[in-house]
């Protein structure tokens, strides 16, 4: 059944190649389906399309059936076409002829753009609590292993001293930025896009502005043209949110499954933690960091799929938008748990002491013998070519000490700077107001 058919119904093969995954992504918005509805019924009755009595008995099913979708006992039966359809269809059949006025005003162009943006914007929210979890634990880290030596690489080749310290910190200030790019994600998913109808507006007398305060949006999509064109462009931005954060991740998964590697031997883990081997008894596989690794790395590419589904698409809905729900919902979900394990991995990481004591380390500290040369007033060319014919002649000897004062360095890793900008970023999202709207929207 659906709400759009009229004498003839579909050849059953377009049906089934047409919907494809779209039963299962469709519960991805059903509560926020139903939200839309609460919110956009009682705007039809501030305008004179619904009678009060019908607003009160549509609201308090609608309320009725979002418990239901919070508690899964809500479905689309076989043979409705979405959520928006399954929901019109259960209000008909338990209050008749006036559930079926909840579609005035509204395309399911509309509809869907809506459910969309509300569930972006919920997974934003819960998408960003993983990311301030994560970042603690980083700079919490990162103090408490800022003394550590660590050996510093460029071209894959040591290079100079670094330290656990930087290494932890230096993805906690990824992450700032990370979640500076969330948060304009964020500010284009928070305009309501309700009322633009098929893409071109309503002879309705319909009151965005208030729909838009209901649901707790901070502004409008005004242009009914553009807030149709803004799907997809809204995904786009969004993967690219995420996988900004999934790149930062995947690094570190990257950089822990080498640290771990005998070869290097900077760090280990609980046997449980790592994995085995069928025939080498002596493995300890770091299997959960390359899940990481592969998992981030395929968010990644979210933003290109997203990209070529949309390119030159003209203006109008189109089904090709379809798909982009099968690649960008189920992502939020892939990447909280890649923050998940990462938590768990850094939170029973050991790190090894004194690495750098190890002879093989002496030449990290070339940079060091020629910068006190030259504090001593050599020119750095002549200082660099002296301890470079040392090193030649095999006359270079180290001197493990070091002074490093400037922001961001090993002895000053200006943490707390750093947390107060991951802050100040967080302080950005206006989650409390989206919070509050729906709780007063929810109220029996």
């Amino acid at each position: 059944m659906k709400l759009w058919q009229k004498s003839k119904d579909s050849l059953e093969a377009v049906t089934r190649f047409t919907s494809g995954d779209d039963a299962a992504m469709d519960m991805y918005m059903a509560k926020y389906d139903a939200l839309g509805s609460l919110a956009h019924i009682r705007m039809l009755e501030s305008v004179g399309l619904l009678q009060e009595k019908e607003l009160n008995v549509l609201s308090k099913e609608l309320k009725i059936t979002y418990q239901e979708i919070e508690v899964g006992k809500f479905k689309i039966d076989a043979g409705v076409e979405d959520i928006h359809s399954q929901i019109e269809l259960e209000l008909t059949k338990r209050l008749g002829d006036v559930g079926k006025k909840i579609h005035s005003g509204r395309s399911r162009n509309d509809q869907v753009l809506l459910d969309i943006k509300l569930f972006l914007r919920s997974e934003i929210q819960a998408l960003t609590q993983e990311v301030k979890n994560i970042f603690d634990l980083l700079i919490a880290k990162s103090e408490e292993h800022k003394d550590k030596l660590l050996p510093g690489y460029t071209h894959f080749q040591m290079a100079t001293p670094s330290s656990f310290g930087l290494w932890f910190g230096a993805y906690a200030e990824s992450l700032v930025d990370d979640l500076i790019m969330l948060q304009a994600a964020y500010k284009v998913v928070n305009k309501n896009p309700l009322g633009s109808a098929a893409g071109y507006g309503s002879s309705f007398p319909l009151n965005r502005k208030m729909t838009t305060e209901l649901l707790g949006f901070d502004d409008l999509n005004y242009n009914v043209v553009y807030a149709q064109m803004g799907r997809g462009k809204t995904e786009r931005v969004v993967g690219q949110a995420i996988g900004n954060i999934s790149a930062t991740i995947g690094k570190m998964a990257m950089d822990i499954c080498l640290y771990l590697s005998p070869n290097f031997g900077f760090i280990s883990f609980p046997d449980e933690l790592t994995t085995g081997s069928s025939i080498m008894p002596h493995k300890k596989n770091p299997d959960v960091l390359e899940i990481i690794r592969a998992r981030c790395n395929h968010i990644q590419s979210i933003q290109s799929e997203i990209s070529l589904i949309i390119t030159n698409l003209p203006s109008g809905y189109h089904r090709d938008l379809q798909v982009l729900k099968e690649i960008l919902f189920p992502a939020f979900q892939t990447l909280k748990d890649c923050i998940q394990m990462a938590g768990l991995m850094l939170s029973n990481m050991h790190v090894k002491e004194n690495l750098l004591q190890d002879e093989k380390y002496q030449f990290l500290f070339s940079v060091e013998e020629v910068n006190k040369l030259v504090l001593q007033g050599i020119p750095f060319r002549d200082a660099y070519k002296q301890v470079g014919a040392q090193i030649e002649e095999g006359k270079f000897k180290a001197n493990t000490n070091l002074k490093h004062t400037h922001e961001g360095s090993i002895g000053n890793l200006c943490n707390s700077e750093i947390k107060s900008n991951f802050e100040k970023a967080l302080e950005s999202f206006s989650f409390k107001k989206m919070e509050n709207a729906l709780i007063e929207l929810l109220k029996a």
